[in-house]
C-alpha cells in the first residue's frame, strides 16, 4: 500500500518558511541540507523546503512522495498504465530512490525506506552489504 509521506515546496527563504511551520504548527526540523534546503516534519509527513533557483518559477508545490513497499511492483503498475518506468534518483538525494510523473506531468518520488530520516544511496548500499555479510 502506498502512502503520501512527503511534500516538497520551493521557496525563496527555506529557513524563514521552516520557522513559520515550526512556530505555528509545532513541526520540527529533521535536517538541513547542504544546499540550504530545510526538512520539517509533523511526525507523519515530511515537508522539504527547497530553494527556488529557477528565475520566474513561482514558489509552491514542487513534488510529493509516496512511501511504498515495493519499487518493482509500482514500476510495473506505472508501465501497465502506459506511463514511463520510474527513474533512479541521484545518489546525493537522501530520501527517494526513484521519481516518476502522473499523466498531467506532476512529479512524485517513490521510497521504500521512507521520508522520516535522511538516507543516501551509500547508506542503502551499506545496509545491503551488511545483510549479505550476516547471511553468509
Amino acid at each position: 500500500m502506498a502512502k503520501i509521506k512527503h511534500l516538497a515546496m520551493i521557496t525563496l527563504d527555506p529557513e524563514a518558511l521552516a520557522k513559520f511551520y515550526c512556530e505555528v504548527f509545532d513541526m520540527e526540523v529533521v535536517e538541513r541540507g547542504k544546499g540550504g534546503e530545510v526538512y520539517v516534519t509533523d511526525g507523519y509527513l515530511t515537508v522539504a523546503l527547497l530553494n527556488n533557483k529557477a528565475e520566474g518559477k513561482p514558489n509552491g508545490l514542487n513534488h510529493f512522495g509516496f512511501h511504498i513497499d515495493n519499487q518493482e511492483e509500482i514500476a510495473k503498475r506505472l508501465t501497465d498504465y502506459g506511463m514511463a518506468s520510474p527513474a533512479k534518483r541521484p545518489a546525493d538525494r537522501p530520501y527517494a530512490e526513484t521519481r516518476a510523473t502522473d499523466p498531467d506531468g506532476n512529479n512524485f518520488d517513490l521510497s521504500v525506506h521512507g521520508f522520516q530520516r535522511a538516507e543516501y544511496q551509500a547508506d542503502r548500499d551499506a545496509k545491503v552489504k551488511d545483510r549479505k555479510t550476516v547471511d553468509a
